[in-house]
């Protein structure tokens, strides 16, 4: 008698698309809640921000510490504090004094060599060195004073307090510099000063025209005491050495 062949079971059917993979009907069964309660939660939470009201302006930035939202209450109690013992002017229109500013203080040592130079050349000759030292060059002397004091001058025994330039300038110009210049150095007190004029090397001719304009107006100043060419460490034959008068003298233009 035959045997009989028992038939298999049919193979099973694949799984709808984005399913797992076949398993153990446990496994299976947690994954397909799993994505279930997923899906769930993702598309609550898309309702909720639909529905969820907008606000109609942004919310400001920030504020940084460093904006210019004016001074805190303690700078302004600083400022206060500051300004207690200010008081306004009483006039309607009055205004702070800004005056030229007064004139520095004159060293007492340099006055007291000032001082003993000046006597020392009104009343001691002239010796052959002072005489050989002056040499040709064109200098002016006050009428009364002794040729000593044009040596002293040439030979660097005053102290230079200050100097113009007078570079660049045409006629006008350079004699309204000089006016104000040697009033300016009279008012500070100066005695001794220096007036570059140039060696005219830029002149048509290479004439020194303001080196003669320079010394005739210098001549013409009764606060001029005396002058003369610079020496070559002082700019030699581009500038002169001025003596003026003491502080407080009254000069002419």
């Amino acid at each position: 008698m035959p045997r009989r062949v028992r038939p298999r079971p049919p193979a099973p059917q694949a799984t709808a698309a984005g399913d797992a993979q076949p398993g153990p009907p446990r496994a299976l069964a947690e994954l397909k809640a799993l994505r279930k309660n997923t899906k769930g939660a993702l598309l609550r939470a898309w309702e909720a921000a639909q529905t969820r009201p907008r606000p109609s302006n942004p919310p400001a930035a920030a504020e940084s510490p460093l904006s210019p939202t004016g001074p805190s209450a303690e700078d302004s109690a600083l400022f206060r504090q500051a300004m207690r013992e200010v008081r306004p002017l009483a006039a309607r229109h009055a205004r702070a004094d800004t005056g030229s500013r007064p004139p520095l203080p004159v060293p007492l040592h340099h006055r007291a060599d000032e001082s003993a130079t000046l006597y020392e050349s009104l009343h001691n000759p002239l010796s052959l060195e002072d005489r050989l030292d002056i040499g040709e060059e064109a200098a002016f002397l006050r009428p009364g004073l002794p040729r000593r004091v044009l040596s002293d001058l040439r030979r660097g025994r005053w102290v230079l307090q200050g100097e113009v330039d007078l570079h660049g300038l045409n006629r006008d110009q350079a004699r309204e510099a000089l006016g104000h210049f040697l009033q300016s150095s009279l008012q500070r007190g100066h005695r001794c000063v220096r007036v570059i004029h140039g060696k005219g090397l830029g002149s048509p001719g290479r004439v020194a025209i303001l080196k003669h304009l320079s010394r005739g107006w210098l001549a013409q100043r009764e606060e001029i005491l005396a002058f003369c060419q610079a020496g070559p460490h002082a700019g030699g034959a581009g500038a002169l050495l001025v003596l003026l008068r003491a502080p407080g003298a009254r000069g002419r233009s």
